[in-house]
Parts: C-alpha cells; structure tokens; sequence
C-alpha cells in the first residue's frame, strides 16, 4: 500500500480502526488514513487496557486481517517496538510485508502504558535512537514510515519532549508524535519548535486539548490522530443489551441499527450470490 508521504500538502486525518468490519466501514468514508492501535486491539479482543498485554504476533495477526480490508493507508501501534533494536528488526519486516504504510513507536518502558494514563516511564534518548535508527535501516520502502513518539512531557517536561523528538527526526524518524500536551499553549508550540512533520493526538477525555483540525493545520500540524473508536463502539453496545435487557426488544437501539439486508449488502453478500450463480452451475454439472 502505497503511503501519501511524510509532509502532506494538508492537513491528514487519521482515525482509529479495531477489526475488519470497522476497517471496511471507515474505508467507505475514504479518510486519508487508518490506524491500528493497540488500545483498541487490547480493548477490543481481550476487554483489557492498553498497558503492553498485546504481544507482537496477536498484533500482527490483526494487522494481516485489517489490511486487507482497506484501500486506505494503515498506520500500526508498534508499542515500544516489542523489545530492543533486535526486535524492532523482526518488526519492521514482518509489519512491512503485510502492506501496512507506517508505525508509530514510542519511548516507554515495559510495561507500558496508553500515553494519557499517569505512571509512564520512559526509556533513555540513546535507547530510543537506537531503535529509530534500526527501524529505518531495516525497512525495504523510504515509504514505510515510522511515526516516533515520545511520552516524555509527563515524566520529564514538555523542555525534554521537544530535544528527543528533535533527536529522533535526526536519527531518520519521518513523523514526530509529541504525547499529551496539557494546554494549548504547549500544543501550538510543538510544530513550531519541531523541526518537521508532526502529529496531533485527539483523547476524548484525556490530558490534551481537543483542538479542531482546522486550527492544527493552522498551527502547522501534518496528521490529527483520532482513535477513540472503542469509546463509541462500547457506548453503542451497552445501550443495545440494556434494551434487550429491559424491555426484550430492540427499543430505541432499533434507531441506530442497520437492517438485516443492509447489513449483508455491506459485507459483501451480494458478491458470494453472484460468484454461486458463475460458478456454482459449473460444480454441480462437473458432478
């Protein structure tokens, strides 16, 4: 798949995505980019947080199905890069095979943790290089890009956030993800003390502003990363089983639900009768 690159003429949205029907519906509304967390992969196939629980070859199953699924660019959660440099090499090159366009890797250490919890730690700006720097050596494609993230604001000032993110740029990084600025005042000074593409990272609830992506563009951000899918996805679910529950009916949940046959025209029913009608005559004479 082939990656719009790392400074887009505007601004990109990029929103969050969890399985293969989530993929596919957010495909149909043609956002520029899709991105596989691993809040949402922990979220949404184990019910647990996002505090490292999801090892590299479940993430990377997800990433093979959710690939498939979408025309559009696949930004993937690499974690801290599932170990050192090393296994940051084995990464690299089992996640670009699959057709994905990017990974977002941060500076955390095991166990880690989504980057608006508190008691984050982070790793040392030499160990973090390290890993930028294997990443890049690795990679088959210049249009496989890693988006470098560091969580440094909470644990050691917004001062060391902007150095590691400078560092990482210059150690070949193609994006920087400053995490959880706390004011705005610190958001609008991240693109401008950032010497290159940076991302903006929308939590609802969380530590940072929800500033309108019109206004990021205007900062000088490249990406809005908005991956709070699960928030909506989980509020949806608990209002259907409560009907359910309450009432024995669908209820009021019926007014959010897709029908029967269009929800089967949405997963492609359509195809599988039309592929039984060419081929399925051939079978049963072949018998």
């Amino acid at each position: 798949m082939v990656s719009p690159g790392p400074v887009p003429s505007r601004l990109q949205q990029i929103v969050g995505v969890y399985d293969a029907l989530s993929a596919r519906i957010a495909d149909r509304l043609s956002f520029d980019w899709l991105s596989l967390g691993g809040y949402n992969v922990s979220g949404s196939r184990f019910a647990l947080p996002d505090v490292g629980i999801v090892t590299f070859s479940e993430m990377l199953d997800t990433v093979r199905i959710v690939v498939n699924c979408t025309s559009r660019p696949l930004l993937v959660d690499a974690d801290d890069g599932y170990g050192n440099y090393l296994n940051v090499i084995r990464m690299v090159r089992e996640v670009e095979r699959t057709g994905a366009a990017a990974m977002h890797m941060e500076d955390q250490v095991l166990p880690k943790k989504c980057g608006h919890m508190a008691g984050k730690r982070v790793v040392s700006t030499e160990a973090f290089v390290a890993k930028v720097k294997a990443f890049v050596d690795t990679r088959k494609s210049e249009q496989f890009l890693l988006f470098a993230r560091t969580d440094a604001i909470a644990v050691n000032g917004f001062e060391d956030a902007i150095e590691r993110g400078n560092r990482y740029l210059e150690a070949g990084a193609d994006v920087i993800f400053v995490e959880a600025p706390v004011s705005m005042q610190q958001a609008a000074d991240i693109p401008r003390l950032i010497k290159g593409p940076v991302l903006y990272n929308w939590v609802y609830g969380g530590k940072s502003p929800l500033v309108h992506p019109d206004q990021l563009a205007q900062l000088g951000y490249s990406y809005c990363f908005q991956a709070d899918v699960l928030f909506a996805v989980s509020w949806a679910l608990q209002r259907y089983f409560s009907e359910l529950k309450t009432t024995g009916t669908y209820g009021r949940a019926q007014e959010h639900m897709a029908t029967f046959d269009e929800f089967n025209e949405f997963i492609g029913l359509a195809e599988v009768i039309a592929a039984e009608r060419k081929y399925g005559d051939l079978q049963a004479g072949a018998e």
